[in-house]
Parts: C-alpha cells; structure tokens; sequence
C-alpha cells in the first residue's frame, strides 16, 4: 500500500475498530501524521491542537486494526500510557502480517 491510499483509507475508516490493518497502512499514516502535526506546530498553538484532535479517531482506528492483524486486542493500545511498557506496543507494530485468518478477519489484500 502506498503512502496516499494509506492515508485515505485510513480517514475513511476513521471510527472503524474492526478488522485488519497491515504494517504499511499503519506506518505511512503514522508518517502522515507526525509531518502533519510537525508542520502544525509551526504554524500556531491553536493549529496543532485542531491537528492533533483531527487525528486522534483515526491514529486509534488504525492502531486498534494493526493489532487485530497479529492477533492481538485492540484494548492494548492502553500500554502507550504506561513508560518503557509502551515500548512492547511498538514491538507488536512492527510484527509481520498473519497469513493465516484470525477472529478478526481475513488477511489484508497488500
């Protein structure tokens, strides 16, 4: 997937929690939204807080449906509030793509 239908798709499914989500989905969003807010910062205060709120649903969608890919509940995305525990979130980012259909789903067309 490449980096602008990455983006779209994950705007368009910006409150969908269900289903899967490969690892390119999930890392070029991240990359949009961290330019995004990067940019936003500055420009005003104000900008980046519209930004950031813009992207939050949609940053917690995607993560959520990046977990079911590898088998995991969407609800561990609460270790990011928890230090050096986070650290284990980034590792099952990372983590390849489940061949095999799982509860949340088929594979993810690449």
């Amino acid at each position: 997937m490449d980096f602008q239908t990455a983006v779209k798709t994950c705007f368009n499914k910006y409150a969908d929690f269900t289903g899967r989500a490969t690892r390119s989905e999930y890392w070029w969003f991240v990359l949009a939204e961290v330019v995004v807010l990067i940019v936003a910062s500055l420009i005003h205060q104000y900008v980046y807080v519209i930004a950031a709120l813009a992207f939050l649903l949609p940053a917690l969608a995607v993560g959520a449906r990046r977990l079911h890919d590898i088998g995991k509940s969407g609800w561990l995305q609460l270790l990011m509030l928890i230090p050096i525990i986070n650290l284990v979130l980034i590792y099952f980012y990372v983590q390849p793509t489940q061949p095999e259909p799982n509860a949340h789903g088929a594979p993810p067309a690449v």
